[in-house]
């Protein structure tokens, strides 16, 4: 089981630690400390079960959400509903940290799935999308940045 871990994991150059798990909260949420390096984010996606909080402690992040971008720094906080094509990438020069909430808890299992397995990408995508499918969260785009 992926779930209750709280040990630091690095998967693609970011790194991820939760600091509440789902078995803490009978699944109501957990909640992830993350850095993600300048620049860098993930492919757009879809989760299809959890509302996502993130809450930017260093550097700035540009969100995505469905053709709508916002930019967030250090003390402010984006929400994004279950459903939604999101995304997000590091903008500033720094890396960012920020906490992600998750409500209902258990997504948090993928970041230990991909990061155990050294799943790359875009080498490892098959099998990213098969941990994915277990975390109900769909890909269903490029990075920004990366469209052209």
């Amino acid at each position: 089981m992926q779930n209750g871990r709280t040990d630091t994991v690095n998967w693609n150059g970011s790194s991820y630690r939760t600091l509440l798990t789902t078995e803490e909260t009978n699944g109501a949420m957990s909640i992830v400390d993350s850095t993600t390096p300048a620049g860098e984010g993930p492919p757009r996606h879809v989760h299809a079960n959890e509302d996502e909080v993130f809450i930017v402690l260093t550097g700035e992040i540009e969100i995505w959400i469905e053709g709508e971008t916002r930019r967030l720094g250090p003390s402010q906080a984006g929400f994004i509903p279950r459903g939604k094509e999101h995304t997000f990438r590091v903008c500033s020069d720094t890396p960012s940290r920020h906490l992600v909430i998750l409500t209902p808890g258990g997504f948090e299992g993928f970041f230990y799935e991909a990061a155990d397995g050294a799943l790359r990408i875009p080498e490892d995508m098959p099998a990213i999308m098969e941990a994915a499918a277990r975390h109900h969260l769909t890909f269903t785009g490029p990075p920004l940045g990366a469209e052209g």
